[in-house]
Parts: C-alpha cells; structure tokens; sequence
C-alpha cells in the first residue's frame, strides 16, 4: 500500500480533501452548477449536492428535471461502491455527438445515501465543461473517478497513477 501523500495545506476559503470523511458525507448545495456538452448547456442547477470523501474532489450530483430531456441513456455498465452501493453508468448524446458513460446515478443507493437516489453526477473529462459558480472546474486525474476541483479545493487527489493505495 502507497503511503498517505503529504496534504497541501489549505489557504483562505479552501478546504481540503484530506479533511473530508470516510465514509463520504453528502451535503446539499445551492450555487450555481452547469453543464456544458456539444456547445450547448444541457444541465444547469441550484440544488445540487456534492460527496465528500477522504482524498477525492468533491463529485457533484444534479437532479434529473435540470438535465436536457432525453440526453441520458443508460448505457449498460454498472460499478459498486462499497458506501453508496451500484452505480447505473449513462450515456450522453446531443446534436449527433456522443460521450459513453459520461455521468452515473444511484438508482437504489445504499442506507446513509437515499439523497442521492436518481440524481445524475457527470465526468467532467467526459463533457465539454462543468462550472461551479462562475469557475471552470478541472476534472479529477484517472478514468474511475469524477471529482470535480476548483480554486477551493487542495490535494493531493486520488486517481493519478501511484495513488490506487491511499
């Protein structure tokens, strides 16, 4: 096993992702999130929540109603989280472009977890933009996770090759 990496330490109006629990919190968020794919929003949100957990960006999750209708399929693929339980992978698809599973949803999520029942996180790697606010956000390293980090988050972050350990 890896050994823990040295946390980064936060400045002003940071937090960090080795302050986050595990198991992974989820708290309800009201700024605003979008989601930009095929030059064209196809999410935008002021009641989002986001996942907290040890080493990880936060990974936001959106309700269904602010997502373009009929611009997620599911795809056929599903992964187990040992918290939050199975995840339903969804394909998205707008004006003739398409990401294969391109965000995910707990359909029946585990007991601590029922917030997040139906509603839809997105890989930022795998759209054309995610916003938080007004910032940009960068997607989290690795093809696994989906964390989303901005100005307000430090790191190191899980997912770069050499971190399967922490």
């Amino acid at each position: 096993m890896a050994p823990r990496p040295q946390p980064v330490p936060p400045g002003p109006d940071q937090e960090s992702v080795w302050d986050y629990p595990r198991p992974p919190r989820v708290e309800h968020r009201t700024e605003q999130v979008e989601v930009v794919f095929a030059a064209e929003t196809i999410a935008v949100t002021l009641s989002s929540y986001r996942v907290l957990e040890t080493s990880h960006p936060p990974v936001y999750y959106l309700p269904p109603g602010n997502i373009l209708p009929d611009a997620l399929q599911p795809s056929g693929r599903t992964s187990f989280c040992e918290y939050k339980g199975v995840a339903t992978y969804l394909t998205l698809t707008h004006k003739k472009q398409t990401s294969i599973d391109a965000a995910w949803t707990y359909l029946e999520p585990s007991p601590g977890y029922e917030e997040l029942a139906g509603l839809v996180a997105f890989y930022p790697a795998r759209v054309e933009l995610c916003v938080i606010g007004l910032e940009p956000v960068q997607a989290q390293q690795g093809g696994f996770y989906g964390g989303w980090i901005t100005s307000g988050i430090v790191g190191p972050f899980k997912g770069a090759p050499g971190t399967e350990g922490w």
